[in-house]
């Protein structure tokens, strides 16, 4: 690989100095606004624009003290009835506290531990202890009555039935 385009694969986003590489983060690397950041770039040189080399955070970088402490969550729109599985590691059942309404559920979590005296200081700390709660849109209006939930290994799925008016109808073609 040549220089430049060593040079070019190291530039996401920003400029890079000679033989430095920057590394992209997922987050900063599909940003809807990179394509657009470029192409004005292109047309206008950076020290003009900006000279004293400011930049906006990227969206993940704005929600990088975020990261992790929302939990990932799956939707499944199946005929009858609506899917959601989320991963819950670190939460114990009684922790969980779960609703719903027409076209949303709730899912608020509190993961405490007994506060134990740790002895010596620490180097690095990346386990959270606290709250949290993600609210998800569903794509049709479900029963709550009838909703069931399970929790096993960390994984909690909640099977929430939809209105009658709101099932999937298969239809034949005559």
């Amino acid at each position: 690989m040549t220089q430049e385009a060593t040079k070019n694969v190291a530039t996401i986003g920003k400029e890079a100095r000679e033989g430095e590489v920057q590394h992209a983060s997922p987050s900063r690397a599909m940003s809807p606004f990179e394509e657009m950041d470029r192409l004005f770039e292109s047309f206008f040189p950076r020290s003009w624009l900006r000279p004293m080399r400011w930049e906006w955070p990227s969206v993940g970088e704005l929600a990088a003290p975020f990261e992790g402490r929302l939990p990932k969550v799956d939707v499944v729109d199946r005929d009858s009835d609506i899917l959601v599985r989320a991963e819950l590691p670190g939460v114990d059942k009684k922790d969980l506290d779960i609703s719903i309404t027409d076209n949303t559920v709730t899912i608020h979590a509190t993961t405490s531990r007994e506060q134990e005296r740790e002895e010596g200081e620490y180097y690095r700390r990346e386990i959270t202890r606290g709250s949290f709660a993600r609210t998800v849109a569903l794509p049709a209006e479900v029963d709550a009555d009838g909703a069931r939930a399970s929790f096993k290994d960390g994984i909690l799925e909640l099977t929430v039935p939809k209105v009658a008016k709101a099932q999937r109808r298969r239809i034949t073609v005559e």
